[in-house]
């Protein structure tokens, strides 16, 4: 069973910086996209930022130029530094990995439990 855990989350002031890691367990497969997602009560999960096995990257709008997602050179771990935040960037960040197989047919959509970011002065 693939698990993705994420670290990372927690308290941070407006202004302030944080840095959530997610590192996928070990699979036959290999990962294509990467992403971060978040969702506070009530609301539909939104997308944060994406990173393709390739590097390419998306964000939403909220977070363009104060966020920024990166991928090691093994593709297996995903890192989101999030700067200048704001009190409405606080969310429970969800990890999202795409598997696909060695055609580059999609396998399965792995989803982590979720890291709680609260910013609060």
């Amino acid at each position: 069973q693939v698990q993705l855990v994420e670290s990372g989350g927690g308290l941070a002031q407006p202004g302030g910086s944080l840095r959530l890691t997610c590192a996928a367990s070990r699979s036959a497969f290999s990962i294509d996209i990467m992403g971060w997602y978040r969702q506070t009560t009530g609301t539909q999960r939104e997308l944060v930022a994406a990173i393709t096995r390739h590097g390419s990257t998306n964000y939403g709008d909220s977070v363009k130029g104060r966020f920024t997602i990166s991928r090691d050179n093994a593709g297996n771990t995903v890192y989101l530094q999030m700067n200048s935040l704001k009190p409405e960037d606080t969310a429970v960040y969800y990890c999202n990995a795409d598997y696909r197989d060695s055609n580059g047919d999609y396998v399965s959509e792995v989803w982590g439990q979720g890291t709680l970011v609260t910013v609060s002065s």
